[in-house]
């Protein structure tokens, strides 16, 4: 047979044709493991950019339960300053006030729980007691603890997981002294009220930190 009888036969162009199919078949599984590849890679990023949404969600509304109780931290130690309500030591608190209260590392019992002597040098007095410590001997005042209000707080549920926790710092206040505005027939020091508050999160470990000054 020729060649050329051999090129145009039946038999040789059928199995031209099969080698040529095999070929695509092979070159197509090829093309579709690529796109699966691909498609299960941008499944997995989208799952991670999701859960990692969900953390972030998460995380900001505990923090904002946390800030929230910080908050209420400050609203209670300004009733524990001057009401409205009742104290049971606003005594304490008055622009003449003594510093008899006030103690070096702040208060751990008694009238003196949570107030602090201004540090002239150093860390700055908010800055010295631990307002995670819980109990009676604490360096830090528990919301409601002088005010008797209440303030719901545990381990469960979307709540603080405890009560937020105040420092009252006594700092001089030399506002307008020397000018008409500060009656100089009282020589007297006087003083402002600078409060430093705690709240948290539904897990210790998550903390907000608020702080004002307040003047009668």
């Amino acid at each position: 047979m020729s060649k050329d009888s051999k090129l145009s036969s039946p038999f040789f162009a059928a199995s031209v044709d099969v080698h040529a199919r095999r070929q695509q078949a092979g070159a197509s599984l090829i093309m579709v493991m690529i796109i699966l590849t691909v498609v299960s890679m941008l499944g997995i990023a989208g799952i991670q950019i999701s859960a990692m949404g969900e953390r972030g969600a998460r995380n900001d509304r505990d923090y904002q339960i946390a800030w929230q109780s910080a908050e209420a931290g400050l609203i209670d130690a300004e009733m524990d300053l001057y009401g409205p309500g009742t104290s049971t030591r606003r005594s304490v608190f008055t622009p003449q006030t003594s510093l008899s209260y006030f103690v070096d590392g702040c208060g751990t019992s008694g009238n003196s729980q949570g107030l602090c002597n201004m540090a002239v040098s150093g860390k700055a007095a908010w800055l010295l007691p631990d307002f995670t410590l819980t109990g009676t001997s604490a360096p830090t005042t528990e919301y409601g603890t002088f005010t008797g209000q209440t303030f719901q707080a545990g381990p469960s549920g979307f709540q603080p997981s405890k009560k937020p926790r105040y420092v009252i710092e006594a700092i001089p206040d030399s506002f307008g002294a020397g000018s008409a505005s500060r009656d100089q027939s009282d020589p007297s020091p006087k003083y402002v009220f600078r409060v430093t508050a705690m709240g948290f999160g539904p897990r210790d470990d998550i903390q907000a930190l608020v702080q004002m000054v307040y003047r009668n």
